[in-house]
């Protein structure tokens, strides 16, 4: 039987077992939203195309207005869309609106609420204009050719503006890793049903959907399988079938009478590379390859499932799909006594509270049952205790990882 391995050097092999995504496809700005670019973008065009105005006013040489009482002819319009034609010569100014082409040999920007208008289609200045003033000159914000998003970017909302703004319709983008989830045993039925009499219902998988989602992915839900070799067998055969990239399994990575999801995937190919970790909640997780599809087998307990999910299944999407990964962690400062520590590492379910000077104050929940749901999902953070750490008192500094922005 094989130690428990250190969560560290487990996450170390799992990554170092995954390469990350090559495949690339491209996609509408309207689907690009969280993608990956996979490509440098440079600019289809120079914008502004031309040199603008930035306000409503009046386009004219500095020259003729530098002293307040400046008397100058309007000649014409330009607004946005439809600008004007031509030149402006001394003495001469344009009407002008934001966003519209500053007329040729103008130079600066007069503000409507600093002219007054006169008779004969005349206006005079209220205020000494200087060069260039109001005016976005052409190329202010980027030039043809210029690349101004770079490959790796998880693109959000004002990346994808600026694509658009460079004239890109469609963008290069990393596939996305595919993910099947197969919750198993015969105590499992679906949340909406009755439950028999030793029958629980079968939650985890909605969970790690969300994770694995939240990271990039594609899921496919595999449903409850009983605990039945053939029907095992059947479910893996659809997960290859499907071309994921990672199968996640939910519960019997153990080796009892009825855990029978390791030694069928064995028995299936699977090449194992490990499982039990040194980790509490989660110590039955286990980590395999099966042809070119990863597989990590999550415990059934709720809890211990999506506290591997956060440690290991989010890494391994973010590796594979080029992402950051969203979680932090911090320091906090201990509101209430925490006991020593044994051999595992510890995930203690806390809410961070008040600050404390620089640091949150960090409050754990009291008992620590790794099928208790409620109190994970008032937790915002978890508490890193590890290995043989010894006791901490409250006032102690912690680690802590941080579940929610």
């Amino acid at each position: 039987m094989m130690s428990l391995l250190p969560v560290e050097e487990a996450l170390s092999r799992l990554l170092a077992a995954a390469r990350p995504m090559t495949d690339t496809q491209q996609v509408s700005l309207h689907e690009a939203n969280g993608r990956v670019l996979a490509a440098d973008l440079a600019a289809r065009l120079t914008q502004p195309p031309f040199d603008a105005s930035a306000m409503d006013g009046y386009a004219l040489r500095a020259a003729d207005a530098t002293q307040v009482g400046s008397i100058l002819t309007v000649i014409g319009e330009s607004a946005a869309g439809h600008g004007y034609s031509g030149t402006v010569a001394s003495g001469e100014a344009v009407r002008i609106f934001t966003g519209a082409p500053v007329p040729a040999a103008a130079d600066s920007i007069l503000l409507q609420e600093d002219a007054e208008k006169l008779e004969g289609g005349r206006i005079r200045s209220n205020f000494a204009v200087t060069k260039g003033r109001h005016i976005r000159p052409r190329g202010q914000d980027f030039a043809e050719g210029d690349v101004a998003l770079s490959a790796g970017l998880s693109l959000d909302f004002s990346h994808l503006t600026l694509a658009a703004a460079m004239n890109h319709a469609t963008l290069p983008v990393f596939r996305r890793p595919r993910v099947a989830i197969l919750a198993t045993g015969d105590e499992l039925v679906s949340p909406g049903t009755s439950p028999g009499p030793s029958q629980i219902i079968g939650s985890n998988t909605f969970g790690i959907a969300a994770l694995a989602r939240d990271n990039g992915a594609e899921v496919i839900d595999l449903g409850i399988v009983a605990d039945n070799r053939g029907l095992l067998l059947e479910a893996i055969e659809r997960a290859r079938a499907s071309g994921v990239d990672v199968l996640v399994t939910l519960g019997g990575a153990s080796v009892g009478d009825h855990d029978l999801v390791q030694s069928t995937l064995v028995s299936a190919g699977m090449e194992l590379n490990f499982w039990r970790i040194a980790m509490r909640p989660g110590k039955p997780l286990m980590v395999g390859r099966l042809g070119a599809m990863q597989v990590l087998g999550l415990p059934g307990n709720p809890v211990s499932s999506l506290v591997c999910g956060l440690l290991f299944l989010e890494p391994l999407l973010c590796h594979l799909g080029h992402r950051q990964s969203p979680r932090r962690m911090a320091s906090a400062t201990l509101r209430n006594a925490l006991p020593a520590n044994d051999k595992r590492q510890d995930y203690v379910r806390a809410k961070l509270t008040d600050r404390d000077g620089e640091l949150p104050l960090v409050e754990s929940f009291g008992k620590q049952d790794s099928s208790m749901m409620r109190i994970f999902s008032q937790s915002d953070c978890l508490i890193v205790r590890p290995p043989h750490a010894a006791a901490a008192e409250a006032g102690e500094t912690v680690p802590v990882m941080l579940l929610r922005p």
